[in-house]
């Protein structure tokens, strides 16, 4: 029987198809930490009590990138060129979500809209982020090669998608309500297409390293459809909502260290 538990434990088990995740998740993880760093470096100085907090965000995100290839040289492994259509972040850029990398590469402050559209691009990928890791703590948080990662990656990962709330939720009592919803919302139709996109393409070179018989793939993608016209119609609404959550200020510290992944 296709469990999401039974589907992770068929690619963790096998080198080729972890590796392969690995890679794909390092590289993002590396790629947030980089954005992350230039936002920080570019924030205009009315919002400059918000760098520290936005470094620490980077800084997680290069941390978990760590962790995934430090995973890979436990086994021997190393990293694979990540194929174009498993970038969920270049591809969430390509749509025009977030903000551009020509503009992080600027030397130009940004403007509060950019922080604005930055935190709900954040608060969208992170609400993904979290709930992917909470899925995969339920069935490998004891797991003696990946559960110490994964516990530590969700931790974090719940953190970034509260700092997100607690932020856009000062804006929006500074006025910038309605910029918040409307970019929330784009946002969000985005990002749950390139979600799919991602997903089928993630499980389409799955299947290959793993030679899935056609009929398994096809069940699978059926299922990523279906999570995608269930988010299409009325799941993506999770990703708009904006509540205080109930951990406050929390990127206000340093970043946690991973010495053990290092």
């Amino acid at each position: 029987m296709l469990s999401a538990k039974s589907l992770f434990q068929e690619i963790i088990d096998d080198d080729e198809s972890f590796r392969l995740f690995c890679s794909i998740a390092a590289s993002g993880e590396s790629q947030g930490g980089w954005e992350n760093a230039r936002i920080a470096a570019l924030v205009p100085e009315s919002q400059r009590a918000l760098a520290p907090r936005i470094t620490r965000h980077g800084a997680d995100e290069d941390k978990h990138g760590r962790i995934f290839n430090a995973l890979m040289r436990k086994r021997g492994l190393e990293p694979v060129e990540v194929p174009p259509d498993t970038d969920y972040t270049m591809l969430l850029e390509r749509r025009g979500i977030g903000l551009a990398h020509e503009k992080l590469k600027a030397d130009q402050a940004l403007t509060v809209r950019d922080i604005i559209v930055y935190l709900s691009h954040s608060r969208v990928t992170e609400q993904r982020a979290s709930e992917q890791m909470v899925l995969l703590r339920k069935h490998f948080a004891d797991h003696p090669e990946i559960g110490k990662a994964v516990r530590m990656i969700s931790d974090d990962e719940d953190n970034h998608l509260a700092y997100t709330h607690e932020e856009l939720l000062r804006f929006a009592a500074a006025g910038h309500g309605r910029l918040i919803q409307r970019t929330l919302r784009e946002c969000a139709l985005a990002e749950i297409a390139v979600y799919r996109d991602v997903s089928l393409a993630v499980m389409a070179h799955m299947g290959r390293v793993l030679g899935w018989p056609k009929a398994k793939s096809a069940v699978l993608a059926a299922g990523i459809h279906a999570v995608y016209a269930y988010e299409r119609v009325l799941g993506w609404r999770r990703m708009v909502t904006l509540q205080m959550p109930a951990r406050r200020d929390a990127l206000g510290g340093p970043a946690t260290a991973a010495p053990e992944f290092a």
